[in-house]
């Protein structure tokens, strides 16, 4: 996992117009997304290699979590995730073990220090609806942002822990990074798109984050 650096994100709601920044604290983050080989043999079968895992719904990838934390002889981060219900999930801060990035971690560790809406040229980058042939692509296909993380934008979104907005939405978790059948203007690091933490989809998987 790669060391990210302290910082800040400025995050947008496009259908509130609302922005809002966060701190973010040093933490560490996979340089490429959970495969489907990883996310096998964590679960005790065969996986099919460097795909990343997509079809994972948030409480599977919180529960994944804790069962990878658990295998390496770190502690678990988040309890009640048994439940079946993502409210009932309560992220210990002080764990050490594995986990999903808050959206402000993803935010600002896929701009990567850049301004614009992209670290690259979009072809470069990511694998979209232009250039993926409608399918996913294994990951590192595609050239890393300036801290070395792949596939941040393109290929398959990802999970954030966060809520997305409660009032309105309810439970629905925040999704990052846009995916293979996305157009070009979903593939930006301020999009942040919302669905529900029990659905399974083809197009979204997640990452691994941990503490510093």
């Amino acid at each position: 996992m790669l060391p990210i650096p302290a910082g800040t994100a400025t995050l947008h709601d496009r259908r509130t117009e609302r922005s809002w920044t966060a701190e973010v604290a040093p933490f560490r983050l996979a340089a490429v997304p959970v495969t489907r080989g990883l996310y096998a043999e964590v679960l005790g079968g065969a996986g099919a290699g460097d795909l990343p895992a997509v079809e994972v719904s948030w409480l599977d990838a919180v529960r994944w979590c804790n069962a990878l934390s658990e295998r390496e002889g770190l502690q678990p981060v988040y309890a009640g995730a048994e439940t079946g219900e993502s409210d009932a999930v309560v992220w210990d801060r002080a764990a050490d073990g594995y986990r999903l990035p808050a959206e402000a971690e993803w935010e600002h560790a896929c701009r990567a220090g850049t301004a614009g809406p992209r670290y690259g040229g979009l072809d470069a980058i990511a694998w979209h609806r232009g250039n993926s042939g409608e399918r996913l692509h294994e990951v590192a296909g595609r050239e890393p942002n300036p801290w070395g993380l792949y596939d941040m934008l393109g290929n398959a979104w990802e999970w954030c822990f966060d809520v997305y907005d409660r009032e309105v939405y309810r439970d629905y978790r925040v999704i990052k990074g846009g995916g293979w059948f996305d157009e070009h203007w979903s593939c930006r690091a301020g999009v942040r798109r919302r669905t529900m933490p029990v659905l399974h989809i083809d197009d979204l998987g997640f990452r691994l984050a941990r503490n510093a």
